[in-house]
């Protein structure tokens, strides 16, 4: 046993100097002689310029549309309704444009109704309102990360009368960007 243990530690020993003794030699590299100086016209070079602040929002947060204005928030209902009119439509379109472009944009969707009705009946169709927005904009292609909804029913009207000019007022959903 011990005889195999010398054998293996000489053999190692052997091959070990053989591997010291083949390694190769490299000829140091000439040293680099300086170019001849070339005329070289100096080039403009244009400052760098931070990306453009994003157009679709205005300074105070509110989203615009194309043209510069402020874009709508607020969405209006008919009594017992959630359905959307064709006007909401084409605004909520330009809404989900800004909300793709901006992904790292957040919104919340206020669903509100007039003081009519029971506080559980308004609760739930303040819901189905901030629920019709919700399921248009994820349809046009908005993230359901970046939407957060809640119905007040009537617990927070805009207008406190109590006549149909004041309930048409109130049965809304309400976009609020975050």
């Amino acid at each position: 046993m011990r005889q195999v243990r010398r054998y293996n530690v000489a053999l190692s020993v052997a091959v070990a100097l053989i591997l010291v003794g083949c390694a190769s030699q490299q000829e140091p590299e000439p040293a680099a002689q300086p170019a001849a100086p070339v005329d070289v016209e100096p080039v403009q070079t244009q400052p760098v310029q931070a990306e453009p602040e994003s157009t679709d929002f205005d300074s105070r947060s509110r989203p615009l549309m194309p043209s510069g204005r402020v874009l709508a928030t607020r969405f209006y209902f008919e009594l017992d309704q959630a359905r959307l009119s064709a006007r909401d439509l084409r605004l909520l379109e330009m809404h989900a444009n800004i909300l793709t472009r901006n992904r790292d944009r957040r919104l919340v969707i206020e669903g509100h109704c007039d003081e009519r009705g029971t506080r559980e009946y308004n609760l739930a169709l303040g819901e189905r309102r901030a629920n019709a927005v919700s399921s248009f904009l994820t349809s046009a292609g908005v993230r359901r990360s970046q939407i957060e909804m809640v119905s007040y029913g009537e617990e927070r009207p805009d207008d406190p009368g109590h006549d149909e000019s004041a309930w048409s007022k109130n049965r809304r959903a309400v976009v609020i960007y975050r």
